[in-house]
């Protein structure tokens, strides 16, 4: 694993720190490393939720080094814009949840990390923007599509073609995040959601991850029938019968993610 990515798993959670300071931006090597990270942790079934944060008080990510593309050198881009996808796609589909703890500036593909996750926390004096047309570029980790996805097409278009910051309090406002904490309580706060997502059963929250993001690419009709099939398909697992029966017993269910 790249020191530039630092994983440190306390019961069910994984924490994941961008380590690369003085801004924690990303390499080609910290991006495989991520996607890397994100399939052993699916295949780790003690490991229910996951944490993103960065390493440091000022910066959660201010995304890539612009000095890579420097020299316009197009073969560079090809290869940075594929290890960013690889790595954000293959974080939008870790099993479990996963809670973005922004701590400090998140910019560019800073903040596209935050959007593949499934909840975002900021920090109060947290700073977030897409500013990659500003020197020529586009956001091409998700950014154009998962900001729209979640603040709409108006707001998107308000961050991403005139260049507007927003605070942790305007990103609250327009869905950008979940919730806003005190200067260094992100983390804290997300370990809590993790915590509260560990009383439901895992298999059921990795079937309900993967309904909901169904909707973003097929008609709610179709969803629909998915839903159904996967309600069914939860009777071949052990937590279905160990969460009824924890239930009929009147006791806490124990868990084993199969």
């Amino acid at each position: 694993m790249s020191d530039a990515i630092l994983v440190d798993i306390q019961g069910h959670v994984a924490i994941v720190t961008m380590n690369n300071p003085p801004a924690n931006t990303w390499t080609r090597d910290s991006l495989e490393a991520l996607a890397d990270l994100v399939h052993e942790l699916n295949a780790n079934k003690d490991v229910y939720s996951m944490i993103i944060t960065g390493q440091g008080e000022k910066f959660f990510s201010a995304g890539a080094d612009l000095k890579l593309f420097a020299d316009g050198n197009k073969q560079v881009a090809a290869d940075m814009s594929t290890a960013f996808g690889r790595a954000f796609e293959t974080l939008s589909q870790f099993r479990g949840l996963s809670i973005a703890a922004i701590n400090g500036y998140s910019m560019g593909g800073g903040l596209e990390v935050a959007l593949a996750c499934d909840l975002r926390i900021a920090e109060e004096q947290a700073l977030m923007a897409l500013p990659e047309a500003a020197v020529g570029l586009l956001p091409c980790a998700g950014g154009t599509q998962n900001l729209a996805w979640l603040v709409g097409e108006g707001w998107a278009k308000r961050m991403i073609l005139c260049g507007e910051r927003v605070t942790a309090e305007q990103a609250q406002n327009i869905g950008l995040v979940e919730a806003v904490a005190e200067t260094g309580g992100a983390l804290a706060m997300a370990k809590e959601w993790a915590q509260n997502a560990e009383r439901q059963s895992p298999t059921s929250i990795a079937a309900c991850k993967r309904l909901i993001q169904t909707a973003r690419k097929e008609p709610m009709f179709v969803g629909m029938g998915y839903e159904r099939d996967e309600f069914v398909r939860l009777f071949d697992t052990n937590d279905q019968t160990e969460g009824v029966q924890a239930f009929l017993e009147k006791r806490k269910p124990e868990w084993t993610n199969s």
